[in-house]
């Protein structure tokens, strides 16, 4: 009797065990080897196409995985449109007039569930998957996505008003900003390196050229030839000299003070991220190490897994 009650109690222990196991390891790289095995090099394909089509759209699908996951963890919400119920992220401060790249997570989608057969992979991991091979396709890293995301039901733009980094954050916001997401100072530097592929608007960058003291004159000037006092908006610039290609010039551009934006500059500004802002502008090999391991770390952050949220049918709307 005691041997049954011993064999019993090992039984409810593993049992429990595993289900904690689960519960703690539901994002898994081999999420979809046996529901979707053609998932993942469906999504690198149609990626590739996109970036070959236009090298900016690489810039932009990563800047829509930080985004996502900046505002209540990486679920898909930034993907959702405006609704009599949802208050479209995409209305937000920081995505309105600028965010891109709806249109090709959208092939994405159409893609990847003809290949599953149905609707398997989740807007969330599609985003996910997409940002890491946007990096790859134009020289970057590359790293292994943890997937199991489920999407949202809803959206926030207050949330992402209030959760995205802004461009004229100092460094002790934008240092409190990426901790209140369970990143560290090491994580805001090597994920900032992410504007090494990125473009700016000018009324994001207006008051760094116009009012700052900490950027290079004659780099300012250049900056106002596209960025007038008044009008032109939506004027781009390239937030390093090498925008179409991932590697370590948006460190070097902050160490000669040509960093577009003023979040950027107060990176490199006499504080304590200086040291690893110079460490990145000469060894693009650390930058490339460190930037897929805090992608993974970011791509962490409040997932929804197991019956949490669904798999969108659409990633623009709640099924």
């Amino acid at each position: 009797m005691a041997s049954y009650k011993h064999f019993s109690f090992f039984i409810h222990a593993f049992a429990f065990a595993a289900v904690v196991s689960t519960a703690f390891s539901a994002l898994s790289p081999n999420y979809y080897d046996y529901s979707c095995p053609n998932a993942l090099s469906t999504i690198r394909s149609v990626v590739e196409a996109a970036v070959q089509r236009e090298q900016r759209m690489g810039a932009s699908l990563l800047r829509l995985h930080f985004h996502d996951c900046f505002v209540n963890g990486c679920d898909g919400s930034i993907l959702l449109d405006p609704s009599p119920t949802i208050d479209s992220e995409k209305n937000a401060f920081a995505n309105v007039q600028s965010a891109r790249g709806f249109e090709v997570v959208d092939e994405i989608k159409q893609a990847v569930d003809q290949a599953c057969g149905k609707p398997v992979v989740s807007c969330a991991d599609i985003l996910a998957v997409a940002a890491r091979d946007s990096v790859v396709a134009l020289g970057g890293p590359t790293w292994k996505v943890k997937l199991g995301r489920r999407d949202s039901t809803t959206a926030s733009r207050e949330a992402a008003n209030a959760n995205i980094p802004a461009p004229f954050f100092s460094l002790s916001e934008l240092i409190t900003n990426f901790k209140n997401h369970g990143l560290d100072k090491k994580d805001l530097v090597v994920l900032s390196g992410g504007h090494t592929i990125g473009f700016a608007r000018c009324a994001t960058f207006r008051d760094h050229i116009y009012n700052d003291s900490n950027i290079n004159p004659r780099f300012a000037q250049e900056l106002k030839y596209i960025c007038p006092r008044k009008g032109g908006d939506l004027n781009l610039a390239p937030l390093d000299d090498t925008a179409a290609q991932f590697d370590s010039a948006y460190f070097s551009d902050l160490v000669h003070r040509q960093g577009v934006l003023h979040s950027d500059q107060e990176l490199f500004n006499g504080g304590s991220t200086d040291a690893l802002v110079k460490r990145y502008s000469y060894n693009s090999k650390a930058f490339h190490q460190d930037f897929a391991k805090s992608m993974i770390k970011m791509g962490n952050i409040k997932p929804s897994t197991g019956s949490k949220g669904q798999i969108r049918f659409n990633c623009r709307i709640v099924n």
